[in-house]
């Protein structure tokens, strides 16, 4: 336990370790879980908000809400809210379960998503926002989601792909939009594009360039500043060349009984144009 919440996880098939949890939270790194210190707020005004999780959300919530009275959403990486996610958090017509590898306010138990520890089937969707980087095998993840997932029921995800390190060694993986399609093949596409741009990428590109030369974590973060308008360029951002220059990826999906076929995956990114 940590507090009230349990810590449902197989320490001898995990990246976690047991004695991680014995006091504090159990993360293995400092959490500004409400983006209130002066850094988040810096990250804010260099790389913006995200719009397109706000419209994804809408979006979400309202395809949910057509199939359920009360939908059952599950949220992994829930510690903090991500960027754009609110409106998933204020809706009371929606409950919602986070769980996230550490404990916080805006979760209600700790687990490793390699491992869900929930039934087959009992959610109308899943949230997965900036997740699916820092786990060793995501697609064990995607199939978890799967697996919980009714039939039909939705997952939204975002994932970078051109964005650096950003969470130390608990950092793994990026994909393009096709390998991200790929990684949900068991799903029908909804929707799929570009969350941050080519010129958010390249203010990242910017910032860990400057500590790649010794600025540091603090210092990078006041060098980037002056080009934070490099991100409004990304309005101008179309198709499949926005796609392949993007800093992160999203897709809204549903749950499928039948996978893509991988001569399906050179066609999608034609059509991507």
């Amino acid at each position: 336990m940590v507090g009230a919440q349990p810590v449902l996880i197989d320490f001898a098939a995990s990246i976690f370790e047991r004695r991680t949890y014995d006091a504090g939270n159990g993360s293995v790194l400092r959490r500004d879980v409400d983006r209130r210190s002066a850094g988040s707020r810096l990250h804010r005004l260099t790389f913006g908000g995200n719009p397109v999780a706000v419209a994804n959300g809408r979006r979400f919530i309202d395809l949910l809400k057509r199939e359920s009275g009360r939908p059952v959403v599950l949220v992994i990486g829930g510690g903090s809210i991500g960027a754009g996610a609110d409106e998933l958090y204020n809706d009371d017509g929606i409950e919602l379960v986070g769980t996230d590898a550490y404990a916080s306010p805006h979760t209600v138990l700790v687990a490793d998503a390699h491992s869900l520890p929930f039934d087959d089937g009992v959610f109308d969707g899943v949230w997965v926002q900036a997740v699916l980087e820092h786990v060793l095998e995501p697609a064990i993840v995607v199939a978890e989601l799967h697996r919980v997932l009714r039939p039909e029921g939705l997952v939204y995800a975002e994932t970078p792909f051109m964005q650096q390190v950003h969470e130390q060694a608990y950092d793994f993986s990026r994909f393009t939009q096709s390998g991200h399609r790929w990684l949900f093949r068991r799903f029908s596409e909804v929707s799929a594009g570009p969350v941050a741009g080519a010129g958010v990428a390249l203010a990242w590109s910017i910032r860990y360039f400057s500590r790649a030369l010794g600025a540091g974590n603090k210092l990078s973060r006041l060098i980037v500043l002056p080009f934070f308008w490099i991100r409004f360029l990304d309005a101008f951002g179309r198709g499949r060349a926005a796609a392949d220059a993007a800093g992160g990826l999203f897709f809204l999906g549903r749950r499928s009984d039948e996978a893509m076929h991988p001569q399906a995956m050179t066609k999608y990114y034609d059509r991507q144009e």
